[in-house]
């Protein structure tokens, strides 16, 4: 029998801290490089990007997301409820432009492999990335699957999670994971944490994990927590290979979900994949063994993209500045956290 334990060292989340400035002899913002040019453990893809990832929700992980972030070479991983020929044809050699940086989606049952099978088949095995995703990594037909997985499909950059914890991070690049996705309860529209008490303070999270998988060869993708850019500096100052974003991508012109007037102003609707919303319209509603664990929102149109994305890598270009990274890939090297009981002043509002 297993006893209750308490853990009692301290985890920390995005809020509980700041990077510490440090003198630096770079110029300018201008001179810092974004481009990582990652060397996978398991596949041999060498493809420089700048490692964010837009999420695999139906309203961020869209063909359009995927046009627009590969301008800028982000990544975005798709959706699993694209239709077999429409993947097959974005996946496709000639559209190398469109999906040099997308992550084929799917989950673990025999369907999904076999609809990643036909279009592994339709496209000459062009498919470069995959991110195997379920909400609990946890499990051993999660770790079963992506065994199986990885001796079927040798060459590509498989990322797979999620999980928040050192041990299983290991098990999953020893059974074939390059990237292991991070993160359990912290997305904006996720509520694991609120539903079930399970969960694990994001930032520690990342760090745990990152130590694991790099004394490995392996990556991690910090997925989740994310609500302004100083967010995703920190997660690559915890050691995040790469870091997904969903909310901070949602509601924009290249996004799904209805679009709605309220008020006189344009609204887009964003849900978690556990929403009631997204089992309604992918699985007949949620079945009655489980509870919803996301929520649905309406957010305020943001307008095309791009303009999201230069904020965000101009917060991060800005911030290796501070820390005297020249390249991002420095970032961790130069990062000290400091603990803090408030990050902003909030007198004029929360902007």
């Amino acid at each position: 029998m297993h006893a209750m334990r308490i853990e009692y060292e301290t985890k920390l989340d995005f809020k509980d801290v700041l990077l510490r400035p440090k003198r630096s002899t770079l110029g300018s913002r201008a001179n810092v490089d974004l481009v990582r040019e990652h060397r996978f453990r398991h596949a041999a893809l060498r493809r420089g990007s700048v490692p964010i990832v837009a999420a695999n929700m139906d309203t961020v992980g869209t063909f359009e997301m995927a046009r627009a972030l590969a301008r800028h070479k982000l990544h975005c991983a798709l959706h699993k409820h694209y239709p077999l020929a429409e993947l097959a044809s974005f996946f496709s050699p000639e559209r190398r432009e469109d999906n040099a940086y997308a992550f084929y989606s799917l989950g673990i049952l025999e369907s999904d492999a076999a609809k990643f099978d036909k279009v592994w088949s339709r496209t000459g095995g062009a498919v470069e990335w995959v991110c195997i995703d379920v909400a609990n990594g946890y499990t051993e037909a999660f770790v079963d699957f992506v065994k199986r997985f990885r001796e079927r499909y040798p060459s590509v950059v498989l990322m797979a999670g999620n999980v928040v914890t050192a041990d299983m991070t290991e098990a999953l690049i020893l059974a074939g994971v390059d990237i292991v996705k991070v993160g359990i309860g912290p997305g904006s529209v996720c509520t694991t944490r609120r539903m079930t008490g399970v969960g694990y303070p994001q930032l520690s999270a990342i760090i745990e994990c990152a130590d694991a998988a790099h004394g490995l060869g392996g990556h991690i993708c910090g997925d989740g927590g994310c609500t302004v850019p100083g967010d995703v500096v920190k997660a690559f100052g915890g050691g995040a290979d790469f870091v997904m974003l969903g909310g901070m991508l949602a509601a924009h012109d290249e996004c799904g979900g209805e679009m709605i007037e309220q008020d006189g102003r344009r609204m887009r609707r964003f849900y978690g994949m556990s929403s009631a919303e997204a089992m309604e319209k992918y699985a007949g509603g949620v079945a009655r063994y489980r509870a919803s664990e996301g929520k649905s929102v309406l957010l305020e149109a943001r307008g095309p993209v791009d303009d999201t994305v230069q904020e965000i890598l101009g917060g991060l270009r800005s911030a290796c500045t501070y820390v005297g990274a020249r390249k991002l890939k420095d970032l961790s090297k130069c990062t000290t956290f400091v603990r803090v009981g408030q990050q902003v002043n909030e007198v004029y509002g929360r902007g």
